[in-house]
C-alpha cells in the first residue's frame, strides 16, 4: 500500500510491454506507434476525411462527395445550385456540402474501424 499511483501504473505498464510480443522487434514497434497515433485506424484511415474535406472545398463540384462514393447525392447537390444560385442559397449548399463529406468520410472510417 506504500506504492504510489504513479509507481504502479509504471509497474504494471512495464510488465505489459515485457510480456507483450508485438514490441519485441524494432519494426513492429514503429507499427505499433503509428497506430497509437492514428487512433487504430492507419494512416488512410486518418487521412481519408482530410482528402474529403479538401475536395469539397472546390467549389461547385462536390467532388468530396464523390469521393465518398456518394455520386447520386453529388450529381443531385450539382442540378440544385442553378436554382439555388439565384435565391442566394448557393453558398450554404456548397458549406453544407464540405461539412456532409468529412463527416460522412469520418463515420465511414468508424464504421469500417468497428467491423474490423
Amino acid at each position: 500500500m506504500g506504492e504510489s499511483f504513479s509507481e504502479r501504473v509504471g509497474e504494471r505498464l512495464r510488465n505489459r510491454i515485457e510480456n507483450s510480443p508485438r514490441w519485441h522487434t524494432p519494426i513492429l514497434a514503429v507499427f505499433v506507434v503509428i497506430s497509437e497515433i492514428t487512433g487504430g485506424v492507419g494512416p488512410w484511415g486518418a487521412l481519408r476525411p482530410l482528402i474529403a474535406t479538401t475536395l469539397a472545398l472546390i467549389p461547385f463540384l462536390y467532388l468530396g462527395q464523390h469521393f465518398n462514393r456518394q455520386h447520386s447525392k453529388a450529381f443531385d447537390w450539382f442540378a440544385l445550385q442553378i436554382p439555388l444560385a439565384f435565391c442566394l442559397l448557393l453558398p450554404l449548399l456548397w458549406l453544407w456540402s464540405i461539412f456532409d463529406a468529412y463527416q460522412t468520410s469520418m463515420l465511414s472510417v468508424t464504421n469500417r474501424y468497428v467491423a474490423a
